[in-house]
């Protein structure tokens, strides 16, 4: 999976309005938080949040979950997470992004 591939869907995750037809589920955005910060920082290198931290905590323990994964599989599993929430929306505003990401 490409570099090119990778950063276009994180620019499609991150410009999803809150409140529109593509809705990722709490799940699948941890998902994507996990996958993107092995993609981009590597191993965890911090320690896990404090007692009351919830979402950090949650979010610490999704990242430290792919521990070892590659840099390249992580792009991979980022962008095939996105493409089928997109198939499944099937929206025109979901075919866009994906016409976009395959010619990325």
């Amino acid at each position: 999976m490409s570099k090119a591939k990778f950063d276009k869907a994180v620019a499609i995750v991150q410009s999803l309005p809150k409140e529109g037809p593509i809705q990722p589920s709490q799940e699948e955005q941890l998902y994507f938080y996990k996958y993107y910060k092995q993609a981009t920082v590597g191993d965890v290198n911090t320690s896990r949040p404090g007692l009351l931290d919830f979402v950090g905590k949650a979010k610490w323990d999704a990242w430290k979950s792919v521990e070892g994964t590659s840099t390249e599989e992580a792009y991979a599993k980022y962008v095939e997470k996105l493409l089928e929430i997109l198939k499944r929306a099937d929206t025109e505003e979901s075919k866009k992004y994906v016409a976009e990401i395959e010619a990325a």
